[in-house]
């Protein structure tokens, strides 16, 4: 399965919608000038939602050696690839100082 089908599988599965593949986006992301994130972000069309017509989608590998994927709703404040990215960064950063 490629990269872009198994995406594709993550958003119908996290979100029960089918997708169209877009482009790629690479996004650097920073924090106080330190980098946190780099990577290609795949950007997705989407129906059968009621707001969103775009999702952002990308896989990592966490610190624990699996295998992740990621899959962000284009609704505001999710408007880029770069929104995607800063709101899950945000997220995991609260998610390991302890806070929600």
């Amino acid at each position: 399965m490629t990269k872009i089908r198994r995406l594709q599988k993550v958003i119908r599965d996290l979100h029960g919608l089918d997708s169209e593949h877009v482009e790629s986006v690479p996004v650097n992301e920073t924090i106080n000038g330190e980098p946190v994130w780099q990577g290609i972000v795949e950007v997705f069309a989407v129906t059968g939602h009621a707001k969103a017509k775009t999702v952002y989608a990308w896989s990592y590998e966490a610190d624990s050696g699996e295998r992740r994927h990621v899959a962000v709703l284009g609704v505001p404040p999710v408007n880029s690839a770069v929104d995607a990215v800063r709101i899950v960064v945000v997220n995991e950063i609260r998610k390991q100082s302890g806070r929600s």
